[in-house]
């Protein structure tokens, strides 16, 4: 079996920020972003917690869906799952 990419979308309630990315290890990728990164977008708007995840077994598939995301269109979904 290979590796599997994971597309999450974060938010945190205090900011009402939202950050998309997609990593193939999500409990490290969490970790760091709520606990262990010492600079960045993500710690200035701490805690996160999970919105939404999609799972990938292409690299390629999840960035494209990670751009998505960050589109306009991608956006607005993310909107209606707040």
């Amino acid at each position: 079996m290979g590796e599997e990419f994971v597309v999450h979308v974060l938010y945190s309630k205090r900011d009402k920020k939202t950050y998309v990315g997609f990593t193939s290890d999500l409990i490290s990728r969490f970790k760091s972003h709520n606990e262990l990164s010492t600079k960045g977008y993500t710690v200035k708007y701490r805690p996160w917690e999970v919105l939404y995840l999609e799972f990938f077994d292409d690299k390629r598939d999840a960035v494209l869906r990670e751009k998505f995301f960050k589109t306009g269109v991608g956006r607005e979904f993310i909107k209606r799952l707040l």
